[in-house]
């Protein structure tokens, strides 16, 4: 790796994300993609991502000082893995003294559509939860996002549709049913770091490096003292 320092402005962004089921990470440098790697996985991001992580830096043959700025997937989607994502992104930056950016899971699936696709069509982006309920995000044809995000069953998700064609997006997608003025995207499933590093580099959809969670993390509270067997 090269031991150069000082990561100017326009410099490499390194992008990071697990918070589907697989693990990314990307290099890019301008328009370019340095390197890439992608993990298909269930579990293990933790073991899986810092070594994709050193197998992109090394593919590129830079050090972390080379870099301007890392950006990290923040959600919504996997708790666990995003935590996981996060702790390195935030760790890398410490490290080499570079800021760190975030970019949610809709943004980053929006981004990856190729514009022919979408032409002239509203898009819904769905992100999977592993519950009853999915994360989604509309946006309009020229990839604006239209209101908030929302936590709904896949009908009901459908129910706050523009009028007009749709298309629909991201790996929750495949539990949304398709009709006559409603296809899925070909292309466009999980977050991928191609498209955050790309956003990142662009300025678009950045926001603070913390979780979006939109739901509260499957998990019992202890009950408060004195209330034990009531």
């Amino acid at each position: 790796m090269s031991g150069a320092t000082g990561g100017a402005i326009g410099g490499p962004i390194l992008a990071l994300d697990a918070s589907s089921a697989a693990c990314s990470v990307a290099l890019m440098r301008g328009s370019q993609i340095l390197a890439w790697r992608e993990a298909p996985m269930d579990r293990g991001h933790a073991e899986a991502l810092m070594p994709l992580v050193m197998e992109v830096m090394r593919e590129a043959r830079l050090a972390f000082g080379d870099l301007a700025k890392i950006a990290v997937g923040v959600g919504p989607g996997s708790f666990t893995g995003i935590r996981i994502a996060l702790a390195a992104a935030r760790g890398i930056a410490l490290a080499a003294r570079r800021p760190v950016v975030g970019i949610d899971s809709f943004n980053a699936v929006a981004a990856a559509i190729p514009p022919g696709e979408i032409a002239g069509r509203s898009l819904l982006v769905v992100i999977e939860s592993k519950r009853v309920e999915l994360f989604g995000q509309y946006f309009d044809p020229a990839l604006r996002v239209q209101g908030e995000p929302l936590v709904l069953p896949a009908e009901a998700l459908l129910q706050h549709r523009p009028a007009g064609a749709l298309l629909v997006a991201g790996d929750g997608a495949v539990r949304l049913p398709v009709s006559a003025d409603t296809m899925r995207a070909r292309s466009a499933g999980r977050p991928d770091a191609r498209a955050i590093a790309r956003l990142a580099q662009e300025g678009r959809a950045i926001v603070s490096a913390r979780p979006l969670y939109l739901r509260s993390a499957d998990v019992t509270l202890p009950k408060p003292r004195g209330e034990a067997g009531q």
